[in-house]
């Protein structure tokens, strides 16, 4: 794999372990170009025996992938094209989170900055998250913004912190720190940010290191849970909030106040809830 392949990532591997930098500025956003090469990536690594860990982190400290793109309406050929290659039964952000899923190799983020939306259900989709405390921080941001989520957040949200707190953070629209997402199991574990590189690249190489075929026993004896039923149901709710023009007000209205430039989407919930309905 060569990095001239992808215009949003870059990925290079060494002793059984894959290394995905999201390479996406400003904030990492989730549009149609770091979709495509996720697909083909992971796609890709799914066939490659040499690797047995994937990491996932972000060029940029301040965002790991700050949400999707609010330009993605704008690209529905691109979207089309996307949606006619993915599995049945999911739209095109799950089938992101679903690919992630269904690696045979065990998926890891390193989160030292902010994860929003799209983001933060691409760390709920990983088989672990590893979070820096002083600076990382997850939030589903869609409710400000007239939506719900629609990349498999919902389902993904209440098999790792359980139904009453997946209401809160939806409803809620916060942005949680990692010592919180920690303690309700939305990520693994939140340590010092001075400590994140070393202590996931020590899980991340003792895992790699492991006899043959224990891995691919472990993941086969704990498979990724079936959430068929339940992300048909979030995409037909995604679709229909999406569609409505308060959406679409919020959306244009968040982009005309900043999101999307760091500046803006440093507090990107208070600069939403301050977008007139």
């Amino acid at each position: 794999m060569t990095n001239d392949a992808y215009s949003t990532l870059r990925v290079s591997s060494e002793h059984g372990v894959a290394r995905i930098v999201l390479d996406n500025p400003p904030v990492n956003a989730l549009g149609t170009a770091m979709m495509r090469d996720l697909r083909t990536v992971l796609t890709g690594l799914k066939d490659d025996p040499s690797v047995r860990v994937i990491v996932f982190s972000s060029a940029d400290p301040e965002f790991f992938i700050a949400h999707v793109d609010m330009h993605i309406g704008e690209e529905m050929d691109t979207l089309q094209e996307l949606a006619a290659s993915a599995p049945a039964d999911v739209n095109v952000f799950q089938a992101i989170g679903e690919l992630i899923r269904h690696q045979p190799q065990v998926t890891i983020v390193k989160l030292a900055g902010k994860a929003r939306g799209g983001g933060a259900e691409f760390v709920a989709a990983a088989d672990m998250a590893f979070g820096a405390v002083e600076t990382a921080g997850l939030g589903q941001i869609e409710a400000l913004m007239g939506i719900v989520p629609g990349g498999g957040g919902t389902q993904y949200l209440r098999n790792r912190v359980g139904r009453n707190r997946a209401l809160e953070v939806i409803l809620t629209a916060d942005l949680f720190d990692a010592r919180t997402a920690a303690s309700y199991g939305w990520i693994n574990r939140a340590l010092p940010a001075d400590e994140l590189d070393e202590y996931v690249d020590r899980v991340a190489r003792n895992i790699a290191a492991l006899p043959a075929g224990v891995i691919e026993a472990v993941k086969h004896s704990l498979p990724a849970d079936d959430f068929t039923a339940g992300l048909l149901r979030e995409n037909d709710a995604w679709t229909s909030t999406f569609s409505l023009p308060s959406a679409q007000h919020l959306i244009s209205g968040g982009l005309q106040a900043g999101a999307q430039t760091p500046a803006g989407e440093r507090d990107l919930e208070g600069l939403m809830r301050g977008v007139e309905h």
